[in-house]
């Protein structure tokens, strides 16, 4: 009788133990493969709460101002509300600097930017002779407002001896002038749309005349 008792109890003891670590809750079990199978199918779908959902995501918004515009807004606070002299009224005034071609172009180099306006003779737009006018007038020198009349009162020189403050007639028919830079430069009101700029010389078909002497 206690044999049999004690091989009783031995079966069931070498029964718990082939049981498998991993066994687990039967539901909980089912539950694990779903989600697997639901995975691997891509199935599933995250439900965000409605605090996330009602978030708005929108691009930050950057402007930036072009170099151009700033020198464009530079330009038109500095020479559009002109009201200073004209031509003529500096030639009215006695009190003019002293003359010289240095100080002839490096007045001229202070409307650099200003824009072309044809017809122009001041700072809030110059066109070619209204330019040249406009400068030596402030040290005296009366010019006509026309490239014509002024070659033909200028007194010739060579390119040789030509100075920055000197002016650069254009042979071609295109009745446009400006100062000498020197080295093959032109300081000048160009074209409309254009600004006062120094630039290369584009053509060997010029002459050069001299005011003041």
């Amino acid at each position: 009788m206690l044999s049999a008792l004690v091989m009783t109890f031995a079966a069931a003891l070498v029964a718990t133990i082939a049981l498998p670590s991993y066994a687990v809750n039967p539901a909980q079990r089912q539950s694990t493969v779903a989600g697997r199978a639901l995975t691997k199918t891509g199935e599933q779908q995250y439900q965000a709460g409605e605090d996330l959902a009602a978030v708005a995501l929108s691009r930050d918004k950057f402007e930036a101002t072009s170099s151009a515009t700033l020198l464009r807004q530079q330009y038109a606070t500095q020479f559009a509300s002109y009201s200073g002299p004209s031509a003529a009224d500096y030639l009215k005034n006695p009190a003019h600097p002293p003359f010289s071609l240095d100080a002839v172009f490096n007045t001229a180099k202070q409307y650099i930017g200003v824009p072309y306006v044809f017809g122009g003779a001041d700072p809030s737009g110059f066109d070619c002779s209204g330019f040249v006018m406009f400068v030596y007038a402030q040290y005296g020198v009366s010019l006509p407002h026309s490239v014509h009349l002024q070659d033909a009162i200028g007194t010739p020189i060579s390119e040789a001896d030509a100075e920055p403050g000197d002016v650069v007639i254009f042979n071609n028919g295109d009745y446009h002038d400006g100062f000498y830079a020197g080295n093959g430069m032109i300081l000048h009101a160009p074209y409309p749309g254009a600004r006062v700029r120094i630039q290369k010389l584009w053509t060997s078909d010029v002459h050069f005349v001299r005011f003041g002497i």
